[in-house]
C-alpha cells in the first residue's frame, strides 16, 4: 500500500485533529491517527471515545486499506518539514517507510480494524447553517460554560432549535450569555446540549461555508468543507435560564466599551485576589471605578463619563467576569441594565450586531465591602 501526500497540506489537517486526542487514552490505539485510503482520497479519523472528527484530504495513490499511525510522532516529524511532497509506504512488517526530500523515516504502524468509529446517528433531524453563524455562537457563549462536573450539564451549551429563531446559552451560575438569531430558522423543535471539547474544536476550524448539523437524543454530527465532528451529547436538562433573568431593570447605564474595559482591568489590579471585586458608583452621569485590597492597602479609583437613567446605584462585580464579557462583545458602546444592587445586572451591546442577532450577558453581582 502507497500514497504520495502534500507535508504542509497532511500538517494542516492532523494539527487540527490531533486536539480530539486525549492524553489519558483508555484505549493505546487511540493514541493514532486512523488512515483510511481509498485510492486518491484519503480519511483521517481521530476520537477520544465521546468526540470522532475526520477530514479527507486528495492523494496520488491506487491503493485501499486502513491503518492507524502514532499521532505525536507523525505531527512532531511533520512539523520539521518545509512543503514538499511525501511518500508513504507500508510493509507486512507493520512498518510504515516516509520518503521525503532529505531522507526516509520508519513508523510502526498497526490494523485500523481495531479502531473504535461512531455509528451513524438514527433517525436524525438536521439543519443547515452558515459557519460564522455557528463560529460567533461559540465564541459568545463558549467562556460562560461551568467546569463542575458534579453539574454537567453547566459545562456546555444549550443548543435550541426553533421555527422563531437559533439561541445559544451558556452559564456557571456566576454569569450567563444568551446568543439569539431571528434571521435563522428551523422547521423542527429541539433542544439538546454541546460538550466544551468539540465546540473548541470547531470554533478553530469553521469556515464561512455552510455545516450541517444532524442530531438525535444522544449525538450530534457536523459535517462542512472536508470535515465531519461527532460526538456524544451531555445528558440532562438544561436549568431554566428565562427565571433567572431579570425583567425589570429601571437603571440603565450607558458606556464606551473600550474605557470601560480598560479601567476595569486597572482597577483589577488593585482588587483582593480572592474575591477580585470592583465597585461601580453611578451617578449622574458620572461612572466611578474602584478596588481596594485592604489586606496590602491598595486602591484605584478611576472616573468615566457615561449616559444613566435611574437612581444613583453603587454595585459591586467579580472584575474577571466583567472583563471577560466585556472583551467577547464587538461594540463601541455597551448597555449594562440593572434593577438593585443585589440583583445580576444585564450587559448588552449597543451596536455591531447583524441584522437577526441579540446577544445578552448576565453578571451577577458580589457584595460590597462596608465602607
Amino acid at each position: 500500500m502507497k500514497f504520495i501526500v502534500s507535508s504542509s497540506e497532511l500538517l494542516k489537517q492532523l494539527q487540527i485533529l490531533i486536539g480530539v486526542i486525549s492524553n489519558n487514552n483508555t484505549l493505546p490505539i487511540l493514541d493514532n491517527f486512523l488512515f483510511e485510503i481509498n485510492q486518491n482520497s484519503l480519511r483521517i479519523v481521530s476520537s477520544d471515545l465521546e468526540t470522532t472528527m475526520s477530514a479527507t484530504i486528495t492523494i496520488e495513490s491506487e491503493s485501499e486499506g486502513a491503518v492507524a499511525i502514532n499521532a505525536k510522532l507523525l505531527v512532531d516529524m511533520l512539523k520539521t518539514f518545509p512543503e514538499q511532497p511525501l511518500t508513504f509506504i507500508f510493509g507486512d512488517n507493520n512498518t510504515v517507510e516516509i520518503s521525503s526530500n532529505h531522507g526516509q523515516y520508519t513508523l510502526a504502524y498497526v490494523s485500523g480494524e481495531d479502531f473504535r468509529q461512531p455509528a451513524a446517528l438514527e433517525a436524525p433531524k438536521s439543519i443547515t447553517i452558515s459557519g460564522n453563524i455557528l463560529a460567533t455562537a461559540v465564541n459568545k457563549t463558549l467562556f460562560a460554560t461551568g467546569n463542575d462536573d458534579m453539574r454537567p450539564v453547566m459545562t456546555g451549551v444549550l443548543f435550541h432549535f426553533s421555527p422563531e429563531g437559533l439561541v445559544f446559552v451558556a452559564t456557571d451560575a456566576h454569569k450567563l450569555v444568551k446568543y439569539q438569531r431571528t434571521d435563522v430558522s428551523s422547521t423542527d423543535e429541539a433542544e439538546f446540549i454541546m460538550p466544551k471539547k468539540p465546540l473548541q474544536l470547531l470554533k478553530n476550524v469553521v469556515s464561512d461555508s455552510d455545516v450541517t448539523i444532524a442530531y438525535n437524543e444522544s449525538n450530534a454530527n457536523f459535517s462542512f468543507d472536508n470535515f465531519t465532528l461527532i460526538c456524544r451529547l451531555v445528558d440532562g436538562t438544561y436549568p431554566n435560564y428565562s427565571a433567572v433573568i431579570p425583567k425589570e431593570n429601571p437603571n440603565i447605564l450607558v458606556v464606551d466599551r473600550t474605557a470601560l474595559l480598560t479601567s476595569a482591568r486597572r482597577a483589577s489590579i488593585f482588587s483582593n485576589k480572592t474575591t477580585h471585586q470592583i465597585r461601580l458608583d453611578i451617578a449622574g452621569s458620572e461612572l466611578q471605578i474602584s478596588a481596594e485590597d485592604v489586606d496590602y492597602s491598595n486602591k484605584a479609583v478611576e472616573r468615566l463619563t457615561c449616559n444613566y437613567s435611574g437612581d444613583d446605584m453603587q454595585i459591586g462585580f467579580n472584575a474577571r467576569f466583567l472583563i471577560e464579557m466585556l472583551n467577547i462583545l464587538n461594540a463601541n458602546e455597551v448597555q449594562l441594565e440593572m434593577s438593585l444592587p443585589s440583583r445580576a445586572g444585564i450587559l448588552s451591546p449597543i451596536d455591531g450586531l447583524e441584522e437577526g442577532e441579540s446577544v445578552i450577558m448576565l453578571v451577577m453581582p458580589v457584595m460590597l465591602n462596608a465602607n
